[in-house]
């Protein structure tokens, strides 16, 4: 998919490409959109430097009872070696 921003809407915005795509894969983060990974994706950042970015913007991590029992079943059916 491509999305077309006019050249005014995008001269009045005042910021890059890069800070564009940045913008909007915070919003759809905050807004329950799009998922850490995704929008960490579209960001082009990192995993540090994106859930910094949300921390600097006060935006929580969507972390849910759910989500910490697919972690613990995730690490209990691996097998750690010392």
């Amino acid at each position: 998919m491509v999305l077309h921003l006019s050249d005014e809407i995008f001269d009045s915005l005042r910021i890059t490409e890069v800070e564009v795509l940045l913008e909007l894969a915070v919003a759809l983060y905050a807004a329950g959109k799009l998922s850490f990974g995704k929008a960490r994706q579209l960001s082009a950042l990192n995993w540090v430097q994106f859930r910094q970015e949300l921390a600097k913007r006060n935006i929580p991590a969507h972390y849910n009872e759910a989500d910490f029992e697919a972690d613990l079943a995730t690490l209990e059916s691996q097998k750690w070696t010392s």
